[in-house]
């Protein structure tokens, strides 16, 4: 593999990643509603969920997403009311006296290790993310060089770029919460990330196999 195709690819996964899409507004709205330690849970969930769709994709499963219509729409319906059902459970959410650093005020049922669970789910579910993959990647891969050997560099680049972009998402938001003291104030951060989250549902349901 030479330098410019995978300068190519890390060019090309920088400019798609900065694109806000359902998971990063799932990272956005976890971390305006529980600050940084669950910011930090939905980043490691997003980079085991790209992890995971990646390696579908290698091992088939994105062709077969983008050939049956019946398994496409399933995973895309599942994924769509995970969503929704997380921004209706982030609206109604109860509010603390005062924010916390840490979000430790969060409820025992949306501790980090809950929220790493739904973020990774809703994140290694996306059947657009897994037949994006196998249409992405060839588009870099020189014929003439050990295959496999880049299939795992790409794989390896992408998720670190993956990261590093939930991470600063994530972060900035955090970052606004923390500044949040009034159980007001929190209410409407809950709401507006329960918002972000169902509408990212919304968008995940509205997906179409062709523009995949």
């Amino acid at each position: 593999m030479s330098w410019e195709h995978w300068f190519a690819f890390v060019a090309a996964s920088a400019i798609l990643l900065a694109i806000p899409g359902p998971t990063i507004l799932l990272v956005i709205s976890y971390a305006l509603s529980h600050g940084r330690k669950v910011a930090a849970a939905t980043v490691a969930g997003v980079a085991l969920g790209d992890f995971t769709a990646m390696t579908a994709s290698m091992l088939g499963l994105g062709a077969l997403l983008a050939t049956s219509s019946a398994i496409f729409t399933a995973l895309k319906w599942i994924g769509a009311a995970y969503l929704i059902y997380l921004g209706i459970k982030l609206w109604r959410a109860p509010v603390s006296g005062g924010a916390s650093e840490a979000g430790d005020a969060a409820p025992a049922r949306d501790r980090p290790i809950r929220i790493f669970l739904h973020t990774y789910v809703v994140t290694a579910l996306n059947p657009k993310s897994i037949i994006f993959f196998i249409a992405f990647l060839p588009q870099f891969i020189d014929a003439s060089r050990p295959i496999a050997f880049q299939m795992v560099v790409f794989e390896a680049t992408f998720l670190v770029l993956a990261t590093a972009n939930a991470a600063a998402y994530g972060l900035m938001a955090s970052m606004a919460r923390n500044s949040i003291g009034k159980p007001r104030v929190q209410r409407i951060v809950n709401r507006t990330g329960g918002s972000l989250m169902i509408g990212a549902g919304l968008l995940a349901a509205g997906w179409k196999k062709a523009a995949a």
